[in-house]
């Protein structure tokens, strides 16, 4: 196999766990969950239950990790969602919304088809990948919807990891990350209100990626800007490519979950709003 061959798999499996992944986010049921224990709005759910596997922690651990996120949001977020719901709590709760919006989107789903995703995420090397690490650290669900679930969501943390490290290899902070992509492929207005960048934030990033060659304008990325990108997501694909292999996983094993994924990740894919900050998710490639 060719690296270009890993890379289109690694990029096709992306969006089947993403689109599984991202709807404890959004989904009604998901979200009724965290309201139950005490996590009523969007972003205290959200930083809850995706900061919960790393325990108790301040804002600054999960600002590292998440990255793309100014420091004004995370700390208004942490440390106060664990005085309205423990880690244990969040990660019970998610588990729950997760398996029973499953439950209601894949009534027919083959339970082969989450044991072999588990396989997978349950093996993939976790060294530098705090994310991935903390998740492939939980226990095995006995759910099949809640063990596929637990399995995309290992697999993306362990991709978002990698990217992160591509990022910073490439010398790239996350808010110029996210001024980049909306000068390419996203909407600002969804991509700076989702992660709490103000406008001054982002403008003077901007400028400083215009002076860099990166940006031709703040809405226009230049032939360099576009290069750069393009070897980032090159060389995370490579390394999430790296990881399947690393699993035990062949290529006829990963061509054959993207295929049985499709169904699946197409239905989860559904119930996402149009906009939101993840990126095109196309799930034809």
């Amino acid at each position: 196999m060719t690296n270009d061959e890993g890379r289109a798999l690694a990029r096709r499996l992306w969006t089947r766990y993403e689109s599984v992944h991202a709807l404890v986010y959004f989904h009604p049921t998901a979200l009724s969950a965290l309201e139950a224990v005490g996590l009523r709005g969007f972003w205290r759910g959200y930083f809850a239950q995706r900061a919960a596997p790393l325990g108790p922690v301040d804002e600054a651990p999960v600002r590292a990790a998440f990255f793309g996120f100014a420091p004004a949001m995370t700390a208004r977020a942490l440390p106060a969602v664990w005085d309205l719901a423990s880690p244990a709590t969040a990660l019970a709760a998610r588990l729950d919304g997760a398996g029973r919006a499953l439950a209601g989107l894949l009534p027919d789903l083959d339970e082969d088809l989450a044991d072999d995703l588990w396989a997978v995420a349950s093996a993939l090397p976790c060294g530098g990948r705090v994310l991935a690490a903390a998740n492939a650290a939980l226990p095995r669900p006995d759910d099949p919807r809640q063990r596929l679930w637990q399995a995309a969501t290992t697999l993306r943390e362990h991709r978002g990891d990698g990217h992160v490290a591509a990022l910073l290899t490439a010398g790239v902070t996350g808010l110029e990350s996210l001024v980049l992509r909306t000068a390419s492929d996203l909407d600002r207005r969804v991509a700076q209100a989702a992660r709490g960048w103000t406008d001054e934030e982002w403008s003077a990033t901007a400028e400083a990626l215009r002076e860099r060659g990166l940006l031709v304008t703040e809405t226009e990325i230049s032939t360099a800007g576009l290069a750069l990108l393009e070897g980032v997501e090159r060389v995370t694909d490579d390394l999430a490519w790296d990881g399947w292999t690393r699993a035990g996983a062949t290529a006829a094993d990963a061509r054959r979950l993207a295929r049985d994924l499709h169904g699946p990740a197409r239905t989860c894919h559904a119930t996402l709003p149009a906009a939101h900050p993840i990126g095109v998710l196309d799930l034809d490639a």
